[in-house]
């Protein structure tokens, strides 16, 4: 039965996702606001909705290590995984100049969430704080958007432009409050089975929070990232990832931070390992953004090669295996470091080429 409830709660909040992603961005396109806006917004937001669901879900109901899990077992997913596979499927060209100034912001909110977390909670005052980052990036997006250039401009309104006929307004309302019902009972069964699974398995909450109900709230990620990848709209599969990530930082733990009776406990574990992991996934975008824009192969290939090495210490740790601090120290000291140095090289030889291109015309 527990089961049962996981993966029909799993279901519902896809469901739920698309039906409000669906409806919400017709209605904004509608009223005029460009599809790059909603594009940027609506949809990068909308799809971090089950992880908003599961994470507020688990704060009202005391299961802290669950709503910080799904956070930050999220945007490691969402980095890792899905720009890894995107980018496998078809090199990701980034060529939209919001992103550039996105993943700064990014990291900038993760090294905050881990700066806040220092004293094992986030407090009501903590999660305020984020929700105004939130608000106040928003703005900003919305200003810079509009110094956006033509081409990427054309490519959001070929995904997200309303359609000619008219807009039923009532039916896409219907849709958004059916959406949210279902992410509302989706995130209530599937934090429930969760709970159940990692009393059953004998692991932490933290540990489920990080795999499985990351994973699975990550899914309508997956799907609008793949398809618009395999579309050729590869700023919008690299635009929704950031923005989701984002949307889960500061939206995300800061609602559940404030819902929270007594703040959000966050784990000793969390903050000397998860979040700085986290930060360094976001880190690692950094130069792949900035120098020639492309997300090659084999980069995609390393990030899917770290998101299994991590899950694979996760589960080392829940099992309290024999090599378990081998696997972490080669990963905290070697892979990560190593990969920082390639990837400095990189942006270092693309930006001396980028000058020398630069004087020679």
């Amino acid at each position: 039965m527990t089961i049962v409830l996981f993966i029909v709660g799993l279901g519902l909040l896809v469901l739920g996702a698309e039906a409000l992603v669906r409806g919400a961005s017709r209605m904004a396109a509608a009223l005029g606001i460009s599809p790059l806006v909603v594009g940027l917004t609506v949809v990068a937001f909308g799809t971090s909705s089950p992880e908003l669901a599961v994470s507020v879900k688990s704060a009202f109901a005391g299961q802290a290590d669950i709503a910080i899990g799904n956070v930050v077992g999220s945007n490691i997913f969402n980095v890792l995984f899905i720009l890894g596979l995107s980018a496998i499927i078809v090199p990701l060209i980034v060529a939209q100049q919001l992103i550039k100034l996105d993943v700064p912001i990014m990291i900038g909110a993760s090294v905050l969430l881990w700066v806040l977390a220092q004293d094992g909670t986030l407090s009501f005052l903590d999660g305020a704080l984020l929700f105004f980052g939130l608000s106040a990036y928003i703005t900003l997006l919305i200003r810079q958007s509009r110094k956006e250039t033509a081409a990427i401009k054309a490519e959001y309104d070929e995904a997200f432009a309303a359609p000619n006929e008219p807009v039923n307004w009532l039916s896409n309302l219907a849709l958004v409050l059916g959406g949210l019902a279902m992410l509302v009972l989706g995130s209530r069964w599937l934090v429930e089975s969760a709970v159940t699974f990692a009393q059953h398995m004998g692991v932490s909450e933290l540990v489920i929070g990080l795999t499985i109900v990351a994973a699975g709230t990550s899914l309508p990620e997956v799907v609008t990232s793949v398809i618009a990848a395999l579309r050729g709209e590869r700023d919008i599969a690299v635009g929704n990832v950031v923005g989701s990530n984002l949307f889960n930082l500061m939206g995300v733990l800061g609602l559940a931070s404030m819902v929270a009776p007594a703040g959000l406990p966050v784990s000793a574990s969390a903050i000397a390992f998860d979040i700085p992991i986290m930060i360094a996934v976001a880190v690692a975008c950094l130069p792949i953004f900035f120098t020639g824009g492309i997300i090659s192969r084999g980069e995609g290939a390393l990030f899917l090669g770290y998101y299994v090495a991590y899950t694979l210490y996760l589960i080392m740790a829940a099992n309290q295996h024999a090599q378990l601090s081998l696997l972490r120290d080669g990963l905290l000291y070697f892979a990560l470091p190593l990969t920082a140095i390639t990837l400095l090289i990189i942006a270092t030889q693309s930006l001396r080429k980028h000058a020398s291109t630069s004087s020679g015309s």
